[in-house]
Order: structure tokens, then C-alpha cells, then sequence
């Protein structure tokens, strides 16, 4: 299997208004840096996984949907928790709605929350076909 990873980050503001988040479940700002690995079991035609310009691309957009805003009043997220787990899931969701992963094998999106703490979503495209 190979795989291309792009990456990028962004900042938001959110809370987690559950007990089990202690600190976390007042207004806090969070930056993330992500991971996103795109895997196909054979190159394409021209020799690679994916235009890392075109995934490059696509990830910076979907982030700046993102990027500097309270995730509790975002449209998107009504009701919902904004765990780090589920922000990689959104944004995996969102990545292959633009047609950037059509033809690949799978994807993983992984944010980082601190050097020493993250989360991921991986999506295993040939399973869903």
C-alpha cells in the first residue's frame, strides 16, 4: 500500500459542556495541526498516489471553514460535542465529498492536539464499494 500525507492547521474556539471534560468544559481555544495520509494499493497512471497540490489544496479549504471560529455557535455542529475525534471524522467527511480521494484505496485524518496527544479517523474506501 502507499500512501502521501499533506498537512496543515488551524485554530478554533469550542467547549465541551460535559462533566467528564473538567477544564475543557468551558470556552477554550484549541490548535490543531493535520495529518492527512491518502493511500491507493497501486500508483495511477502517472506514478503517483494523489496530486499533493490538489490534496494540499483541498485540505487548506476545508479548514478555512474552520479556521478562527467558535466550532459552538458553527452551523454544522448543532448539539454536537467537537471532541478531537469527532473534527476528524467532519473533516474526512468532507475531504471525500470534494472527489480528491476517488480512486483511492483509503484515508486517514489525524489531528494533533499537543506533540503528545491526538486523534484520528481512518476510512477504508474499498469497503464502502
Amino acid at each position: 500500500m502507499y500512501s502521501v500525507g499533506v498537512s496543515d492547521h488551524m485554530m478554533v474556539a469550542h467547549s465541551l459542556p460535559r462533566e467528564s471534560f473538567g477544564p475543557a468544559q468551558n470556552m477554550h481555544g484549541a490548535t490543531y495541526v493535520v495529518d492527512v495520509s491518502f493511500q491507493r494499493r497501486e500508483l495511477d497512471a502517472d506514478n503517483v498516489v494523489i496530486d499533493i497540490g490538489r490534496a494540499t489544496q483541498e485540505l487548506s479549504a476545508t479548514l478555512d471553514t474552520l479556521r478562527y471560529r467558535n466550532l459552538d455557535e458553527h452551523p454544522d455542529f448543532a448539539g454536537q460535542l467537537t471532541t478531537t475525534e469527532f473534527l476528524a471524522r467532519y473533516i474526512a467527511d468532507r475531504l471525500a465529498a470534494t472527489g480528491v480521494v476517488d480512486g483511492l484505496a483509503g484515508m486517514e485524518v489525524t489531528l494533533r492536539e499537543t506533540p503528545n496527544a491526538w486523534a484520528s479517523y481512518r476510512v477504508d474506501f474499498e469497503a464502502t464499494r
